[in-house]
């Protein structure tokens, strides 16, 4: 080296810190190569949109755009026809996950939409749950499920889903951890779903449903008046309104954010207007999540990658992975080991 060079640190590389994976659908987890085959084998033609145009062109800004991204979902979803997809389903998430340093994953599954093949929706989430506890035994990560109800369906057929995911309750890897509410959050009345939730509550499970990404900070305060929440799906546009940002950092919540998502669905217009410096700087716990990698291109390491393209050095990262652990409902154990090899991430050169 020549005299006064001064040398350069390399940033440590992402898919090696561990982390836990908060965020993340059982259909848009899949591989996209998945679901072709998929399609394949059950004599299903694909969108354009998921064969040589993918990834996908997607804004949910209005109807339409939201339209275009549920027939997607939906035509992948449809693939999906017998018990070996669900256990590949879960099994190539487990793969995934480790490989980019995931310790964690809390797989978001509505069994609904597999039920018709496998013989009800608690055949399906048995299934789910099988192969979940034993991709844990057999994989380098945990994985765990977290039951999610449609705002598109009656609530009614949301407290039905409660009730499933209590039976299947537990605290480990192949167990139901959590309870959440997804789909086209301008859709339904979140207080309508407030009794769901409240038998998942009794039950111990983590109360997760999505609000604040497609509606602003009206709907993040309506979640937390209505369902009183542990973690929140996305939550970003919080920041549009001082004063309900400042009771999401008083409520101690976490948010489920998920940058890939916000700019792939048209919330903001690139990866640098995602208000996720905002988030941490408020004291606001942050886990970064994928969401559904099938429709927007990206996987867990990528949002990190995401955090540090905005400013995040390597030891804000490691900050928002030890989030993550701390806001999933991963046992003690795993998550105090986890802990342990971030800072152990952070101690190695980088």
């Amino acid at each position: 080296m020549a005299a006064g060079a001064t040398l350069q640190r390399m940033p440590r590389p992402v898919d090696t810190l561990p982390k836990a994976h908060l965020h993340l659908h059982f259909t848009g987890s899949m591989r996209v190569e998945t679901v072709r085959e998929l399609a394949a084998k059950h004599g299903i033609r694909l969108p354009e949109a998921l064969t040589s145009g993918w990834p996908p062109r997607l804004s949910a800004r209005d109807e339409r755009g939201w339209f275009r991204f549920q027939r997607l979902y939906d035509a992948a979803r449809a693939c999906v026809r017998d018990e070996a997809d669900l256990r590949r389903i879960v099994r190539e998430a487990a793969r995934d996950d480790a490989a980019e340093g995931s310790r964690w994953l809390e797989l978001q599954v509505d069994p609904t939409s597999y039920a018709p093949f496998v013989g009800g929706i608690t055949p399906a989430l048995e299934i789910v749950l099988d192969e979940a506890a034993a991709a844990s035994r057999e994989e380098q990560t945990s994985v765990a499920v977290v039951v999610a109800a449609s705002r598109i369906r009656h609530p009614l057929d949301a407290r039905t889903l409660a009730r499933l995911a209590v039976q299947y309750a537990g605290e480990g890897a192949g167990s139901v951890v959590g309870f959440g509410l997804s789909n086209d959050e301008r859709r339904g009345d979140t207080a309508e779903f407030a009794a769901a939730f409240r038998i998942a509550r009794h039950a111990g499970l983590a109360l997760v449903p999505h609000a604040g990404e497609l509606l602003g900070p009206a709907a993040v305060e309506a979640t937390l008046d209505a369902i009183e929440p542990d973690r929140l799906g996305h939550g970003v546009r919080a920041v549009e309104e001082p004063r309900v940002l400042d009771r999401v950092a008083e409520s101690g919540i976490a948010l489920e954010v998920c940058p890939g998502s916000n700019v792939a669905l048209g919330v903001y217009a690139t990866a640098d207007q995602v208000p996720l410096r905002t988030l941490v700087e408020h004291g606001i716990p942050v886990a970064l999540g994928a969401d559904d990698p099938l429709l927007f291109g990206s996987r867990l390491a990528a949002q990190y990658d995401a955090a540090r393209a905005l400013g995040f050095d390597d030891d804000e990262l490691a900050e928002l992975a030890r989030g993550s652990l701390r806001a999933s409902r991963a046992p003690a154990e795993v998550r105090d080991a986890a802990l342990a090899e971030v800072d152990a991430w952070l101690d190695a050169p980088a």
